[in-house]
């Protein structure tokens, strides 16, 4: 079937009220109109999704969006003129059509303009704005491929666009523009510098949002984004003692991931595959390449079966912070030994 008619059918599939993961730059996600509360109810259950934490909007463009959202300020012509098509979502009041099942029953919405040739020809041909959380169940690593989203959710989709390999490979940053203040809610993509270059100064939100709790965005919990194994993050000057404790388990099923690689020599390993157990792997040394990477190898890491993981933090600089803040979501401290 060509890429034409596979859009074709992903359309009128979510028209129908069904399922259809979809690529976008940042991850997969798992596309229901978000008019539809019965289709959006089917997101959560494929998920295991609480009904707290809420769905971002997809659109095709500002214009779109603009229906989508009870007010649209001028902040946000300037973001999305800046940055749109791209990994930056605005939180806004919301419209009266986008059913509340989206958005935690708040009265706002997050909507972003997705940059993937695949995605946005299936938006323009949909004419919907398509909920669309991260392909995979609640709380486990997101899906930067289309084999990520099959292994995961299987039948539970009714088609899977395969658009390769997700660019950023980590999800969207997040800007509420719903307050006096704007607030970035979650880091990602499009960094604060960036952001505060074209509207000034935001906030950002840290902490984490309770279980019981809506949020105003995606990623606000305590634990998301998390592997299988037991995986504990540490901070450089802890490295040795990591090592040691990892040299003296005599299972042999841990792995310690370190930046400091080159991102060719990584891609390389990569593609001729790699034994995770009782190594040490050195994602690349920029954050831009070691986003784009992270997830996939947490699947992989998984995969293999390692039970223990130890992740080294990178440095606390702006260009780190949305991986800091994956890594932190899906770890815990190293405890005393």
């Amino acid at each position: 079937m060509s890429s034409a008619d596979l859009i074709a059918r992903a359309a009128a599939i979510l028209q129908s009220g069904g399922l259809v993961a979809f690529p976008t730059e940042t991850v997969y996600g798992l596309g229901a109109d978000a008019t539809n509360s019965i289709a959006v109810r089917k997101i959560f259950a494929a998920k295991g999704r609480p009904s707290t934490n809420p769905l971002i909007c997809h659109v095709p463009d500002a214009e779109v969006a603009k229906r989508y959202a009870a007010t649209w300020p001028a902040e946000a012509t300037r973001l999305a003129e800046t940055f749109w098509p791209g990994p930056l979502t605005l939180v806004l009041p919301k419209a009266a059509v986008i059913v509340d099942e989206v958005t935690a029953g708040l009265g706002t919405v997050g909507l972003r303009a997705p940059n993937h040739p695949l995605a946005l020809e299936l938006l323009r041909q949909v004419d919907l704005p398509i909920a669309g959380p991260s392909a995979n169940k609640s709380n486990h690593v997101s899906p930067t491929t289309a084999a990520h989203v099959r292994e995961e959710l299987g039948d539970a989709v009714d088609l899977i666009l395969d658009g390769g390999p997700c660019s950023v490979g980590i999800e969207s940053t997040v800007l509420d523009l719903s307050t006096d203040r704007p607030t970035i809610l979650r880091p990602g993509g499009v960094s604060r510098e960036q952001i505060e270059r074209v509207i000034g100064p935001v906030e950002m939100f840290a902490g984490s949002v309770g279980k019981g709790t809506a949020a105003a965005s995606p990623g606000q919990q305590e634990k998301h984004y998390a592997p299988r194994a037991d995986a504990v993050r540490y901070e450089p000057h802890q490295a040795q003692d990591v090592t040691g404790r990892c040299l003296r388990d005599t299972d042999d099923r841990w792995t310690i991931l370190r930046a400091g690689g080159r991102a060719e020599e990584f891609g390389r390993l990569l593609a001729d595959g790699f034994e995770a157990c009782g190594n040490i792997l050195y994602l690349p040394d920029n954050a831009r390449d070691y986003a784009h990477h992270l997830y996939a190898v947490l699947r992989e890491l998984d995969r293999q079966g390692v039970a223990r993981l130890f992740i080294e933090m990178p440095p606390e600089t702006p260009e780190w912070t949305a991986v800091r803040d994956r890594i932190r979501r899906a770890t815990r401290p190293l405890p005393p030994e």
